[in-house]
């Protein structure tokens, strides 16, 4: 999706589709700026009082504009961004096949909402077909912003833009079935994105004699079940490589049937979702090279497959991990923590500013926080600031959760230095607790996206999330150090 923005309606523009949002309060407003003859008793004879998405077609050409439509935005000073989300929906909508561009006029909204609405417009214009025989046939490519004042910079917009082809390889990767997203396939996204960019990306992928040799036997617990190998995928972006990096580490397990402590069957194809960690990495990856921001970043793939077979790992089965500390594997199904752990002391050789970990990692982070924002699990209370902040300006938010000592004697086991589940209490902080074990030599937050990386319904599909975080924190990260 490309945009324009321009400070007025030139009324020799042309356009096939004009949408002016109004406030219920200034309805009446609309007609002495766009000149619509009998806009007042149009009103009054449609009993159309701008409320949240109702639309008012206009009769007759408004300046250039072949069609144009009035969508009601209820009161402004009401305004939340969940609602601009709905808006950006209903425009969508109503004009992606029928129009390649249109223009919107964000006079009535206030200024502080035009960055998140054009986010969202980006968000709403999302449809994943791949797999059907009837395509869908979108023809929107463009939309035309106006605006007599607005905080959106040139800058912005291409931000905007980098965060919707992020966004958007993220939800691709989370909506592709197991048969066809597994661990190599990972590896060839990664390998594809460093041949679109090859002087800002480098990948290296590790396979499983290269992980057994360096110790890595948690992570091989995890995927020695299944016949699609693992793989550690690392994707470095160079703009900045004098920086120690930002390293992102994403959970990418392409389908997870618990293992041995096997999954109940209904729900079950969800779970091609659990490598929306990863597809997060790989597609803020893609967002950073569209950008072109000034950072060093480092994304890391801990990818397997979590099946049950004659080689899988037995509940009560104890391994070694690469930092030396052994695991006593106590259910199969809390297999995301085992390739988390094993990556993030890898990538200590990357000698980083601060890492972050994403990861659909427990039922438990759902049942706690819903689908509305992910948790947020560290104990450095700045970088915990700076990531809430990034949520609230991008709306995808996030919620501290307690990461404290007082849990981790929930993880002791009697025959290793450490149990993979602390029990039925408080399940997301105890796998939280559980990775801080090998996160304690550098700056360190996990997000916990269980909740928000998919929805389920009628309305399946994966969300992208949190792409848009990660991108406005590594984007405030940017402006804050000049």
């Amino acid at each position: 999706m490309k945009f324009t923005i321009n400070t007025s309606f030139q009324e020799n523009a042309s356009t096939p589709y004009l949408l002016i949002p109004v406030d219920a309060d200034q309805v009446q407003g609309v007609s002495s700026s766009y000149k619509i003859n009998d806009l007042n008793s149009l009103i009054e004879a449609t009993q159309f009082k701008a409320g949240l998405n109702e639309i008012l077609p206009l009769i007759g050409k408004i300046n250039g504009a072949a069609n144009a439509a009035l969508v009601g935005l209820d009161k402004v000073t009401e305004l939340q961004p969940a609602r601009l989300a709905k808006i950006a929906q209903t425009i969508i909508k109503a004009t992606q096949k029928k129009y390649a561009q249109i223009s919107i006029d964000l006079n009535a909204l206030p200024a502080e909402h035009h960055y998140l609405f054009v986010l969202s417009l980006t968000q709403a214009a999302y449809a994943f077909d791949e797999y059907k025989s009837k395509k869908n046939e979108f023809a929107l490519q463009q939309i035309n912003l106006i605006a007599t004042a607005t905080p959106l910079t040139a800058e912005q917009l291409t931000l905007i833009q980098a965060i919707q082809s992020g966004q958007n390889q993220a939800r691709d990767l989370g909506n592709r079935p197991g048969n066809i997203c597994f661990p190599e396939y990972l590896a060839d996204q990664a390998a594809q994105l460093a041949e679109e960019y090859p002087d800002l990306i480098t990948v290296t992928v590790l396979d499983e004699q290269q992980m057994a040799d360096l110790g890595m036997n948690a992570f091989l617990a995890v995927s020695k079940g299944s016949d699609h190998p693992g793989r550690i995928i690392t994707l470095e972006y160079k703009a900045n490589a004098e920086q120690p990096p930002v390293v992102l580490v994403g959970k990418g397990v392409t389908f997870d049937t618990g293992g041995i402590s096997l999954k109940p069957g209904a729900g079950m194809d969800e779970m091609k979702f659990d490598m929306c960690g990863a597809a997060s990495v790989l597609g803020t990856m893609r967002a950073l090279c569209e950008a072109n921001l000034p950072i060093h970043v480092v994304g890391a793939i801990a990818a397997a497959e979590n099946m049950p077979s004659g080689h899988a790992t037995r509940p009560g089965d104890i391994v070694s991990t690469m930092s030396g500390q052994t695991v006593e594997i106590l259910n199969t199904d809390a297999e995301g923590r085992l390739v988390l752990c094993d990556t993030l002391t890898y990538i200590k050789r990357f000698n980083p500013a601060l890492v972050i970990d994403i990861a659909t990692l427990t039922g438990a982070c759902v049942v706690a926080l819903g689908s509305v924002v992910s948790g947020l699990f560290t104990p450095d209370d700045e970088l915990a600031a700076e990531l809430t902040q990034a949520g609230q300006k991008s709306f995808d938010r996030v919620w501290r959760m307690p990461v404290l000592e007082d849990y981790q004697e929930q993880l002791d086991s009697p025959f290793a230095d450490i149990a993979n589940i602390g029990g039925p209490k408080a399940g997301a902080v105890t796998a939280a607790c559980f990775l801080q074990r090998f996160t304690r030599e550098y700056r360190w937050a996990h997000l916990d996206i269980a909740g928000t990386a998919w929805n389920s319904g009628s309305n399946k599909g994966a969300t992208g999330r949190p792409v848009p975080l990660l991108m406005q924190f590594l984007s405030d990260r940017v402006q804050s150090n000049g």
